[in-house]
């Protein structure tokens, strides 16, 4: 017998019961994504994501709490450094990785963007298509943007997903840097990123 989401699976006269309880779970999950997320991640998928895929209620951040951005659309983002501790609350649903070299994988659903510090990304297409699925994934899930500081590449994805969200190019930077982290976004050139950004395929 193993333990699946609360239940317990075995020789047991619930057997059926769980069963169907599970079949009802996956199918709801199937209705709210029916065309099934893009697997384009960099990094390997975790036993974190294949337990959240059984989800039904939406379970974000906390608004208020450190390093958490507000959307224009409610959406909540978490931006941090990993050399930071890692905060206290409940881990991330998923991960977009803003870093030089692929990170070791995470407990939870993670991509990587090949990007060195103090510089843009490394593929403007893998960018986009990363800036867009976190922040779909942001409507329902706890998402975290992290690079190793996380000031200027994190602050550049978030500068751009608030761009996503409506935020117009021009005002981006100064969105993050009034709503995340003073300091974002640390490069003429990252700036400039942001200001060009528009959200569409290149």
């Amino acid at each position: 017998m193993f333990p699946f989401g609360g239940y317990v699976f075995g020789a047991t006269l619930g057997t059926r019961f769980c069963y169907r309880q599970m079949r009802r779970a996956l199918k709801r999950c199937r209705e709210r994504d029916p065309e099934g997320r893009k697997d384009r991640r960099s990094g390997p998928l975790t036993a974190g994501h294949q337990g959240a895929t059984l989800k039904t209620v939406a379970q974000t951040w906390e608004p208020g709490r450190p390093g958490v951005l507000s959307l224009p659309s409610g959406r909540l983002i978490r931006g941090r450094g990993l050399l930071a501790p890692f905060p206290s609350g409940p881990w991330p649903e998923f991960g977009l990785y803003l870093l030089g070299r692929r990170p070791q994988p995470a407990k939870w659903d993670s991509r990587w963007v090949h990007w060195r510090d103090l510089h843009v990304p490394a593929d403007d297409a893998d960018a986009l298509d990363a800036f867009r699925e976190a922040w779909r994934r942001a409507e329902y899930e706890r998402v975290e943007v992290a690079c190793w500081g996380g000031r200027g590449r994190t602050g550049t994805a978030l500068a751009c997903i608030a761009v996503l969200d409506g935020v117009p190019a021009a005002e981006a930077v100064a969105f993050v840097r009034r709503n995340y982290r003073r300091g974002a976004v640390e490069t003429p050139g990252q700036r400039s990123y942001v200001a060009r950004f528009r959200g569409v395929d290149l």
